[in-house]
């Protein structure tokens, strides 16, 4: 058995791991990659396995960081089945296309620039196309309800209350006549989140009739996002929350909330309906600007049945957070932007929720400046992100070409994560791993996995395996064997980036020649010396081949024939 670790491995998002065994090949999750510009070109790359071979794809929850690669994957040609709960299904029918439509609008922006500058197009990841044909490969599964893949693979669900729908996902697999079971946990949910249970233990990874009993070990892969940090106390949060929109109503701007569209807007419009009704905040206008997030939104309304016990009675009073008479939906482009207009007393909740991408930019872009404006981040803000750089205390940013200062307050609201702490993800692991030979840590930044790792080591005497990106476990009779990149990605990713660069300032003519002008030749040049010159060129060329493809970097070749093909067409149009 081998675990391959393509994303989610010493940062936070693009979770993927390709699990396979001698006959079956599964991939657990297929997540976009987001943060800094070295990061996000994982997007781009090919994937480090062949789509096609895979036979199936199960999905842990709906969050693009861990669905929003699949219509490439779908793209790639993969052809089989991607197991979900229902609940997953529907939040991914709605936002997938979002992404692909995100994505088609920021490379057309791109590629206007390009163009401009007669540089190669850029094409997106996928397009809404894509992301709309990924819907007939679906397949729900309900929690604790048994998947045989293969004769040697099956698994299980378990609720993992992180959102509508996340599950821990448990994977039985039999080899030589010996069972291991694997838990790959997704996202740990917290407890007392609205709406959803809390989450479950998964001792039913190591032993459970559901799937079969454990005869030679057990390995958790586990995330870590929190797990350097302890939520504050959730007893006073309610009391903070009112206590900055109060302030921030105080002054006179509006409140703007970068919200992931799925899970996070929903949580807010229920705490914003529970200080509204008890008194403790005004009741002013609140727009949920994104289509994604209204789409969502109305899921939530209709899917009750996973409901926790305290939001069911919620609704059966009548007081239903998602339809509240102040709460106002801005789907079209036409609504989000007259939201511009307004100078002051409005809450904007729109996506995405590191204000990577999406409507949240037009909002900061607008406000930002504005000393009587209040920012408020409610969730985790991976490195990298417009989020970080302003969390951190940046004065000045960049959206869209533009820079824009940093006058509004900015506030970072802790113990609204959907995320476990720390506290939280020790209990988790000392109730799941009781017979767990192998603890793997991922899906947090480096510095939290040394010391969530240290702290495991100390409480529960057993070392866990912090994989890198793009490493390889393999298992074999009770042998683990890691198998490490030549060179980590994302350093080869920024020596390429940098050579790019490079060769961009080089390759261009640094004095280009008036239009209608030809360049004036000092001699005659003979026929010998163009064919020395060709020769040479094709030699050069063919050794660059060689490399890049002994090295498998084919974005690099594709990167240097673009630069190559622009260098001459100018040089052509200059001598015509």
């Amino acid at each position: 058995m081998k675990i391959h670790f393509f994303g989610a491995s010493q940062t936070v998002t693009g979770s993927c791991y390709l699990l396979e065994t001698n006959d079956t090949r599964v991939l657990i999750d297929c997540g976009m990659f987001q943060g800094s510009k070295v990061i996000k070109e994982l997007n781009y790359a090919d994937f480090p396995f062949q789509p096609q071979n895979l036979n199936a794809v199960i999905l842990t929850h709906a969050h693009i960081d861990h669905s929003g690669l699949i219509p490439k994957l779908i793209k790639k040609g993969y052809k089989g089945v991607i197991y979900a709960t229902r609940e997953t299904i529907e939040l991914c029918a709605v936002m997938l296309p979002d992404s692909g439509h995100i994505q088609e609008m920021e490379v057309m922006i791109k590629n206007r620039k390009a163009m401009r500058a007669n540089q190669p197009l850029l094409e997106p990841v996928y397009t809404v196309e894509d992301a709309n044909a990924v819907r007939k490969h679906f397949q729900a599964v309900t929690y604790g309800e048994k998947i045989t893949i293969s004769p040697s693979v099956a698994f299980i669900y378990v609720d993992a209350g992180h959102i509508l729908g996340s599950a821990h996902v448990i994977v039985s697999i039999t080899e030589n006549g010996v069972i291991k079971n694997i838990a790959f946990s997704g996202d740990i949910g917290t407890a007392d989140q609205p709406y959803i249970e809390d989450p479950e233990g998964i001792d039913t990874a190591c032993d459970s009739d559901n799937v079969r009993s454990v005869k030679d070990a057990c390995v958790i892969v586990m995330e870590t996002t929190y797990g350097d940090r302890n939520h504050p106390d959730k007893s006073h949060r309610l009391e903070e929350m009112a206590r900055i929109i109060n302030q921030a109503y105080q002054k006179g701007g509006n409140i703007i909330i970068p919200a992931f569209a799925i899970e996070r807007t929903q949580d807010i419009l229920y705490y914003f309906n529970q200080l509204q009704a008890e008194n403790m905040i005004p009741v002013k206008p609140i727009y949920i600007d994104s289509p994604l997030a209204v789409a969502a939104t109305r899921i939530f309304e209709k899917d009750t049945r996973n409901f926790d016990d305290e939001s069911r009675t919620l609704l059966e009073r009548g007081h239903n957070p998602l339809n509240m008479k102040n709460l106002h939906f801005s789907e079209s482009t036409e609504d989000s932007i007259r939201l511009n207009a307004i100078k002051g007393g409005a809450v904007i909740i729109s996506a995405s929720g590191m204000a990577d991408a999406g409507r949240i930019r037009h909002h900061l872009k607008h406000n930002l400046w504005r000393s009587d404006s209040t920012v408020i981040f409610v969730g985790y803000q991976a490195e990298g992100t417009l989020g970080r750089l302003l969390i951190d205390g940046a004065e000045e940013v960049v959206i869209h070409g533009e820079k824009v200062a940093v006058n509004a307050d900015i506030v970072n609201l802790k113990g609204f994560s959907a995320h476990a702490d720390q506290r939280e993800l020790l209990d988790w692991l000392k109730f799941a791993a009781r017979n767990a030979q192998e603890i793997i840590l991922v899906h947090g930044e480096a510095r939290v996995l040394q010391t969530f790792s240290a702290l495991v080591e100390e409480q529960l005497d057993k070392k866990p395996i912090i994989p890198e990106l793009g490493e390889c476990i393999s298992f074999t009779d009770n042998h683990i064997e890691r198998d490490k990149p030549t060179k980590p990605w994302l350093k080869t990713i920024k020596e390429r980036m940098d050579r790019t660069k490079e060769v961009q300032m080089t390759d261009y003519p640094q004095h280009p020649v008036a239009a209608g002008r030809k360049i004036k030749r000092s001699r005659r040049v003979i026929l010998s010396e163009y064919k020395n010159s060709y020769a040479r060129l094709q030699k050069n060329l063919t050794r660059f081949i060689t490399t890049g493809k002994r090295n498998n970097d084919y974005e690099m070749m594709i990167e240097t024939f673009n630069q190559i093909a622009n260098m001459l067409n100018q040089k052509r149009k200059s001598n015509e």
